[in-house]
């Protein structure tokens, strides 16, 4: 069995996922090890395979297990948009939801002048590269709505500007949002987008 000093260094490493703090950790753990049959054994099996076939797609920057994504391979999504999104969080998001049939491109970040991020650090190349080759017809900007993610929706249009018709995500008022709750940005955000009833 393991001793106390190995369970103590597996929480402390599950307490550095995000959401989990030490004690949410330390719960994780202890549950994990009564379900040790049933949750710990098959987990750590999953984790060990993971770690040995995980990869970022040459194409996008998902993340897979070969070296180009279901996504980018598959001749469905072949529609001419592509989907520019910070990281993979942010793919997995739009795929959640179903709607967007095209294929995506992973920036791998934003635009950042405190951090030192340029957009040789980012996969700005490269999506003027997938342009060039794939047939995009629509480039659709899908980046949050930060400063930081502005910017660099703002460079990218101006990198692409003429070469292929620049979209982004509406802004404003999420379904089921009361006005009461929101922040200003969000309120002017969707006055300036309204539209006709």
């Amino acid at each position: 069995m393991s001793s106390p000093s190995e369970i103590d260094h597996l929480i402390d490493l599950m307490a550095k996922l995000p959401g989990l703090g030490p004690r949410s950790a330390r719960r994780a753990v202890l549950h994990l090890i009564r379900k040790r049959a049933l949750l710990l054994t098959p987990l750590a099996d999953v984790m060990q395979e993971v770690a040995a076939t995980a990869r970022e797609c040459l194409n996008c920057g998902n993340v897979g297990t070969t070296d180009i994504c279901d996504i980018c391979d598959s001749e469905k999504r072949a529609t001419g948009e592509l989907c520019v999104v910070e990281d993979v969080a942010d793919l997995w998001a739009m795929e959640r939801s179903g709607v967007f049939k095209g294929r995506y491109h992973v920036l791998g970040g934003t635009l950042s002048a405190l951090d030192s991020i340029g957009p040789e650090d980012l996969r700005i190349p490269r999506l003027a590269d997938r342009i060039d080759t794939e047939g995009i017809t629509e480039v659709i900007l899908a980046l949050n709505a930060t400063v930081d993610g502005q910017t660099t929706a703002h460079y990218i249009a101006d990198q692409l500007q003429g070469r292929v018709r620049l979209t982004s995500l509406a802004q404003g008022v999420p379904i089921g949002g009361e006005l009461d709750y929101l922040d200003d940005g969000t309120i002017s955000a969707a006055l300036r987008a309204r539209k006709d009833i």
